[in-house]
Order: structure tokens, then C-alpha cells, then sequence
């Protein structure tokens, strides 16, 4: 009997998945970049300011104490304390930290467990789009249904209760929501919360809140987390972590809290995968949260002077319209009368320009005719990527 194919040996649901679209844009300008081209990387969610002094610190002395072995498997009690109060003096939410709140390698970390302890065949999650591109392959990878409920740029990606009742069935137990968004840089209004609030409601739904963009919000808009809402507490998942505000991509730490029947299903997944989060960069966590935040403010203000900056620019390009986001560091850009799919300006500017953005489709169907372009590369750079840009679509 000849041997398979060793493909074969994989399991359907893998296979049938398509590679992150973020992590490939990342490696072709790895590939460039090694090849001589001088690439500007607008495609990256990852902040180019250092992770703040007093957090690294703490993380090398704890290294430095000998913090390298195993510890608790749901988090150091000290920044699980600290995340709990974090939660109640910013968001309004009550957690125990005994049990209502889990430390992961990274806020997609906390996602995926959830996923792999709350979801089955059968269970659809409804995921707003444009969305963040791991959402719907974490519903599949733990045998879920993606359902997309596509908003329109039209309305400026506003969530309806008519768009959202025409995607819910019997079969749906979990809406994903993500404010501010990834890719959109929409904030929900206190309409869109009324309609998560009532579909939850109506029809008996959990709520998975993605929040990491939470601090990054601009002219004087306002976060809210569902779980601060009195009929929503008891039904959301809470999903947050480091990255962003702290500039911390690299030292992988996330969380999620909610109620405890829930969390004690996502610490089994996490027990038999991560075992726990090493602790000097929990170490690192609790000085981010203990100590001073005014770096955030910093980045903030960094990211604000950088919309205002690229807007106009873009905006000057034939056939590309661009809102300022109202939070998060991404442009949503409008290059529908650009005469070319999303997927082929990207490919053009990449290739030609040598500035990697990402194609709207990477975000689901309803980001066709969109780019997303990071404001993580400092205005010099900025400035000539853009420049770039105009040069390359205008050709």
C-alpha cells in the first residue's frame, strides 16, 4: 500500500483554513527587507514606541530574583488583584480575582481558549464585520460556525438591531463584539450598545468583548464594557491584555473575567495548553497597572497628531476617501473608486511602493474596497508612505 500524502494526516478543519492574512503581509516585508528593499510597514498592529521603563524593570528584577520557574496556573494572585481593580475603577465592572479572572499568553490567547471551552458543533458566533482576522478562524478551529453579520461602510459600520436579527438562529449562543474596532476604528455609540443589550437579552447570548484597543480613543469619546451593564454582567466574557496601551506585543499577555462558571471551563483549556504565564512578565503586568499612566497618554497623543496628519494626505488621492477613526491606531481607507479590489492595491503598493498595508478583505467580505493602514511608524516615515502611496495609485 503506498504511503498518503502527509497532508492527509492533517485534520480537515486545519487544512481547510486559510493562514492569518496579517502574518503574511508581515512576511513578505521580512522577505523584501532581506532582499534589499526598504519597506515601510503600515500593516502592523504592533505600537513603535518601547514597552515603558518602569514595567521592564520590574520584569528584570523579578528575573534577576530568580522568578523563572512555574506559578499558578491562573495567574500571580498580585495581578490578578490588579486586573480585578483595574476593571472596577476603569470599566465599572466587578470580578473576584479568585476565580473570575484568568491570565493567557496574549489577549488572542484568551479568545482561543474560550473558544475551545464554550464552543462545539453546532454553536454559531456571530462576529461582526469588517472584523479582526482571527475571529472566525478560532470559531472553526473549536468545530463552531462563523456567521458574519456585514455592516456597511455606508452607515459608517454601524451595528442595527435589523442587521443583527437577520443574522441570529436558534443555533447562535455567542456575539463577539470589538469596540474600539480592528480594522474600522469605529467606538460603539450608546445606540449600538442598546441593540447588544437587547439582542443579548432576547435571545438568551453570551457576550465575548474584545476591549484591547480600550485606551486608545480620541476626541473625547468614551469606552463602555457590556459587562458594566446590569442585565449583561452575568453573560460576558471579558478579553483584554497589554499589547497595545503598554506597548508590550512581544511579552504575550492577556486576560479575560467574567462570571466564574464560565472562567472554570476556560481554565481546563488553558491548564492542559499554556500550564501558566511565566512570571516575570506577570511581574511586568502589575507594574503596568500599579504604575504610572502616563505613557499611554503619550502614545495617545502620538496616534491622534498621526491621523490628523494622514487624513489629508490620503485624501488627496484620487479616488480614496479616509474618516478620522475615532479610536484604536488604524485608518479605515475608502478606495473603492480606486478602480482595483482591495487584495490588488495592496499587492501594487506593496510591491511597487514598498509600503505594506492590508487589504480590506483580509477582515471579511464587508471590507472589500478598503484598506487598513497603521499609524505604528513615526510621522517622518508616516509622511513618506503615504507619499509613496499617492505616487503608486496615481502612476
Amino acid at each position: 500500500m503506498p504511503p498518503r500524502p502527509l497532508l492527509e494526516f492533517a485534520a480537515s478543519r486545519v487544512r481547510t483554513l486559510q493562514p492569518s492574512p496579517t502574518l503574511a503581509v508581515t512576511e513578505r516585508v521580512r522577505a523584501l527587507r532581506r532582499s534589499g528593499v526598504e519597506v515601510i510597514d503600515l500593516a502592523s498592529g504592533d505600537p513603535d514606541f518601547p514597552t515603558p521603563v518602569h514595567i521592564r524593570q520590574a520584569a528584570t528584577a523579578a528575573i534577576e530574583a530568580g522568578d523563572t520557574h512555574y506559578v499558578t496556573a491562573g495567574g500571580l494572585p498580585e495581578l490578578r488583584a490588579a486586573i480585578a481593580a483595574k476593571l472596577a475603577s476603569d470599566n465599572g465592572v466587578q470580578v473576584d480575582p479568585d476565580g473570575e479572572v484568568l491570565v493567557t499568553a496574549g489577549g488572542k490567547a484568551a479568545l482561543f481558549e474560550a473558544m475551545q471551552a464554550l464552543v462545539e458543533p453546532g454553536t454559531e458566533v456571530l462576529i461582526l464585520e469588517p472584523s479582526w482576522v482571527s475571529f472566525a478562524p478560532m470559531v472553526q478551529l473549536s468545530g463552531g460556525t462563523p456567521v458574519p453579520v456585514r455592516l456597511s461602510a455606508d452607515d459608517g459600520f454601524r451595528l442595527t438591531a435589523e442587521r443583527l436579527a437577520a443574522a441570529i438562529s436558534p443555533r447562535t449562543r455567542i456575539l463577539l463584539v470589538n469596540s474600539p474596532n480592528n480594522p474600522t476604528g469605529r467606538v460603539f455609540d450608546e445606540a449600538e450598545w442598546k441593540v447588544v443589550r437587547e439582542a443579548a437579552v432576547a435571545w438568551d447570548l453570551l457576550i465575548f468583548s474584545d476591549e484591547i484597543y480600550e485606551k486608545i480613543l480620541f476626541d473625547g469619546r468614551a469606552h463602555h464594557s457590556p459587562a458594566s451593564f446590569p442585565e449583561l454582567a452575568g453573560r460576558t466574557l471579558t478579553f483584554n491584555g497589554f499589547s497595545k496601551a503598554y506597548a508590550m506585543t512581544g511579552w504575550r499577555l492577556g486576560y479575560v473575567a467574567g462570571p466564574r462558571a464560565l472562567l472554570s471551563q476556560i481554565a481546563k483549556v488553558h491548564g492542559h495548553s499554556a500550564t501558566c504565564v511565566p512570571g516575570f512578565t506577570q511581574r511586568g503586568a502589575v507594574a503596568a497597572l500599579n504604575g504610572p499612566q502616563t505613557p499611554i497618554a503619550e502614545m495617545v497623543a502620538a496616534w491622534d497628531r498621526r491621523r490628523r496628519i494622514a487624513v489629508p494626505l490620503l485624501e488627496q488621492i484620487p479616488g480614496v476617501r479616509c474618516p478620522l477613526p475615532e479610536g484604536a491606531f488604524y485608518l479605515f481607507a475608502d478606495v473603492r473608486g480606486a478602480g482595483a479590489s482591495s487584495l490588488e492595491l495592496a499587492n501594487r503598493i506593496v510591491e511597487q511602493a514598498h509600503v505594506a498595508v492590508m487589504p480590506g478583505t483580509a477582515f471579511g467580505e464587508a471590507g472589500e474596497g478598503f484598506l487598513r493602514i497603521a499609524l505604528t511608524t513615526p510621522d517622518p516615515q508616516l509622511r513618506e508612505a503615504l507619499e509613496r502611496i499617492r505616487r503608486c495609485l496615481q502612476g
